[in-house]
């Protein structure tokens, strides 16, 4: 019986983490891009018959932080919030802010109809329901009985 070596398969961004192109440059640029990517909501979708189901993880915003547009057949989707606190006491003064924003934007296949499009947003979950063209709708068939 003889060993074999393993080798031990990783994402294409990992190996993009640990090359020499982030390790030689500065952190910021490094930080900058990574966090772009990974901060990026979680996002589900379904198909059904009738339309698609969007979902998008969202936790902590209201709904006046959303821009939410369809353009040249993309959905695109931002949000930004702030937050700001100042504590006074006699001999000092703590201010805090803090700032958050996305940004995600979806090809959209041309069997949408973009005036149907509605969306809700509930316990952090931005919602979408993008409806199909009708002559696109699944149908069942009709069985047709041969006499």
């Amino acid at each position: 019986m003889s060993l074999v070596k393993f080798k031990h398969r990783t994402s294409p961004l990992r190996s993009l983490m640990a090359s020499d192109f982030f390790n030689n440059n500065d952190d910021f640029f490094k930080d900058n891009f990574l966090n772009k990517i990974m901060d990026e909501p979680a996002l589900n979708i379904k198909e059904t018959d009738d339309d698609f189901q969007v979902e998008l993880a969202a936790p902590g915003y209201s709904k006046k932080d959303f821009d939410v547009n369809i353009d040249n057949g993309y959905l695109n989707i931002s949000a930004k919030k702030s937050n700001t606190t100042e504590e006074k006491e006699e001999d000092y003064t703590c201010k805090e802010f803090s700032y958050d924003s996305f940004e995600r934007s979806l090809l959209l296949p041309d069997s949408i109809e973009d005036e149907k499009v509605k969306a809700s947003y509930k316990d952090g979950i931005l919602k979408f329901n993008l409806a199909k063209k009708e002559a696109l709708k699944k149908h069942t068939p009709k069985v047709i009985e041969v006499s």
